[in-house]
């Protein structure tokens, strides 16, 4: 059995497995020996039914009765459902999208059912159980049993691992298959591509070693070295990539921009504030940058209203005043326009000959004016690129339209990159290379609170710059949980502050409720019904979940009908978010209903209240993104947290929100919380579930990136590790610079 075969090459596959391991990216074996267990059932220590609690994980042996498939909700998907008694009592098993359930469970067949055990509406049931035969398990056992040295033994708890699944593939076929290619010994072909020297000083295991204990692991604390062992692996080569593509970056030669300090300070004494020492300590790193010959690389961090945009507003008059182009690319629309009109903003008080244009999707604009000096009009697309390459415009805002083909800069010196995880790498390199024939300084920014080992993972390739000062003046935000019975107190107050002028935002969880709340849920739920995913559709049904369409229309009749309502999602056309947006910040809307669209490029100064519908569906990173929206102005400003959650895992991190500092603080507390695959969607930084449990542990982080550091300091070619080399020009992770 060959590591690069193709799986439909050793299995007999059907399309929809075929499909389904597709969703998992696994396509050869060596893909599915690295598919990792995201936990671990046990099924020979049983319990009796009436010992099962709602809420764990238990096995339970019993005889199989009643045992039917059903069609559920409007008959977009199949359920199967059976009754499993023992001495003690009955508990229903029901499993979603497996209809092939009734074929391979025999009614009055003695079988052990593994499952969460999950309250729903008519009592407790088992969720989507693994199954087995006592004979099985102990045939599985024995097999197990073959798998490891003779010296080695098998403790009597058979401890199953649960995968990740897709709609076509259970956790048990995996499991299954995984076995058989152990059996083959395929797995001790793999070369091991962490030095030697390295698992030594970590007490890591052999990857031969590690795959066994991973998949049928001995007992517990084998289970886990393994897994500390494939943590370490992912975050090491991670931080491998970024810092040897840094390395070829820092080779590159870039334009200096030798701007003086009394420059900059008198371009900054000409606005009507001061700005704060944690802006004045960035402004001077990121000058300093520009002044070398090799191009900055640099991340700045900061909360939502600290000041980010002074910062990249001073970058670009330094660069621009030297002669040279500037090019700032936002994630969405709506926040490229509130870019453009920053600059412009900072720009027309200033009396400064630098211009500014904007390009979108839907529109292009260019600031000053002919007509009105002190605004900016519509061009069209043709003329602002036509200035562009030829210099007359210096600083261009965009979206990833900045990139298309037709797109040219005659000399751009710096790039700056708005929320730079929402871009693919291809689409930073396209703009950090594409654009100019010597390598342009590049500047990140990044509103999103990121834990320090995160940083240190997916950003180590950049120096980091954090700012964790807010301007003076500010107004800590006062923000409340509202339980259901506190909905008619809250919206009093909240009328009270819209009597004195002041806007609202409510962010709801959904655009549009389904004909039945819960329903796509439901049906589009990707694992096929993972204990975990069968909670979230108990839920689902339970919850009236917020909608913006709806909850807009309850407000109108019900709550607010004497203010002026809208409505913002990112269903809406792009004209028409703006129409919007111009609406609710010249104050002819008082309450914008919104889905989390306003999370980022929003800037309403005289909003000062939010309401946030279903709160324990969002991650605290967005929460503390969301609440900062109304902090953009010296009123008092409010965020009033509605929820309908009684769990204590909900109420504890929605606590955490009401007393964090800040949002730095806050990332650290999530994390530590909620653990790594909860965190605001770890795969959006390029890391597994597995990777991201290495995120908590500062030492490993530190370990990895040391060792990396190391590695490419002494052999930045990698000619001595050429299983590295490999590993990393194979990889597909989140490179800044490739």
């Amino acid at each position: 059995m060959q590591l690069d075969s193709p799986i439909d090459e050793i299995f007999r596959l059907k399309e929809t497995q075929k499909k389904a391991l597709g969703k998992l990216n696994i396509k050869t074996v060596e893909n599915l020996l690295r598919h990792i267990p995201s936990r671990y059932g046990e099924l020979i220590e049983t319990k009796l039914i009436t010992e099962a609690i709602p809420g764990e994980v238990a096995t339970i042996c019993g005889k199989i009765t009643n045992i039917k498939k059903n069609r559920a909700f409007k008959k977009r998907f199949s359920l199967t459902e059976a009754t499993i008694e023992d001495e003690t009592g009955k508990i229903k098993a029901t499993w979603f999208h497996q209809p092939y359930i009734v074929n391979m469970l025999k009614e009055g067949s003695f079988t052990c059912l593994s499952g969460k055990i999950t309250q729903g509406k008519n009592g407790a049931y088992l969720a989507n159980p693994d199954f087995s035969s006592q004979d099985k398990l102990s045939s599985d056992l024995n097999n197990r049993k073959n798998l490891f040295s003779d010296k080695e033994t098998v403790e009597k708890t058979l401890l199953i691992p649960i995968y990740p699944e897709s709609r076509g593939v259970s956790s048990k076929w995996l499991h299954h298959s995984i076995l058989k290619i152990l059996r083959s010994g395929a797995h001790k072909e793999i070369s091991d591509p962490i030095p030697t020297e390295i698992l030594k000083k970590y007490k890591l295991p052999s990857l031969e070693k590690s795959l066994v204990y991973i998949h049928t692991p001995k007992n517990e604390k084998d289970a886990r070295v393994a897994r500390k062992r494939f943590a370490f692996e992912e975050i090491f080569f991670i931080q491998l990539s970024h810092l040897r593509a840094r390395a070829i970056h820092d080779k590159d030669k870039s334009i200096i921009i030798d701007t003086k300090q009394e420059d900059i300070d008198e371009f900054l004494n000409k606005f009507p504030f001061k700005p704060t020492n944690g802006q004045l300590k960035a402004i001077k790193q990121i000058t300093e940058d520009l002044k070398k010959d090799k191009p900055m690389a640099r991340l700045l961090e900061g909360d939502v209203g600290s000041g980010k945009t002074l910062i990249a507003v001073t970058a670009s008059y330094a660069v621009v005043e030297s002669g040279f182009q500037v090019a700032y690319m936002a994630p969405t629309e709506i926040l490229a326009q509130q870019l453009f009109k920053n600059f412009t903003d900072y720009f027309k008080h200033l009396g400064v000959w630098a211009q500014v244009g904007l390009i979108t999707g839907s529109e292009c604009r260019k600031f000053p004016s002919k007509s009105n000096p002190k605004d900016s009009t519509h061009i069209s697309r043709t003329q602002l690129l036509k200035w562009v390459k030829d210099g007359s415009v210096p600083i261009l805002i965009g979206t990833h339209s900045l990139i298309q083909k037709g797109v040219k800069l005659k000399n751009p010196a710096l790039m700056i990159i708005d929320e730079q995880h929402r871009f693919g790498t291809a689409q930073r390199a396209k703009l950090a290379r594409d654009k100019a024939e010597v390598t342009p300084h590049l500047l990140s920014m990044t509103a999103t609170p990121i834990p320090r080992t995160l940083a240190l993972t997916i950003y180590s390739d950049l120096d980091l710059t954090i700012l964790d000062e807010m301007p003076p003046g500010r107004k800590q935000i006062i923000t409340e949980i509202v339980s259901p019975v506190n909905r008619t107190g809250t919206y009093a107050k909240i009328r009270d502050e819209l009597k004195n002028g002041r806007q609202v935002y409510v962010i709801c969880p959904r655009i549009d409720l389904p004909a039945e709340a819960g329903e796509p849920d439901l049906a589009n739920t990707a694992d096929g019904g993972s204990p975990g995913a069968n909670a979230l559709r108990d839920k689902a049904l339970s919850l009236n979940v917020k909608s913006v369409k709806e909850e807009a229309v309850r407000l109108k009749k019900d709550i607010f009908q004497e203010f002026e309502i809208g409505i913002l999602h990112s269903k809406l056309k792009p004209k028409e978010k703006e129409e919007i947006m111009q609406k609710f910040s010249n104050g002819e809307i008082d309450i914008l209903v919104a889905t989390s669209v306003v999370e980022v490029g929003v800037n309403v100064p005289n909003a000062t209240i939010i309401i946030i519908e279903g709160a324990d569906r969002f991650g605290l990173a967005q929460l503390h993104q969301l609440r900062g929206r109304v902090l953009r102005s010296n009123h008092q400003a409010y965020c009033f947290v509605f929820t309908d959650s009684k769990s204590k895992t909900t109420t504890e991190r929605l606590k955490a929100l009401k007393t964090s500092k800040n949002g730095f603080e806050l990332a650290e507390y999530d994390l530590s919380l909620r653990g790594p695959g909860e965190l605001g969607g770890g795969k959006q930084w390029g890391i597994s579930d597995i990777g991201m449990e290495a995120i908590k542990n500062i030492k490993m982080v530190e370990a990895a990136r040391e060792e990396s550091q190391r590695i490419i300091k002494e052999d930045p070619e990698l000619e001595k590790y050429p299983l590295i080399k490999e590993r990393i020009t194979n990889q597909k992770t989140e490179i800044h610079f490739e």
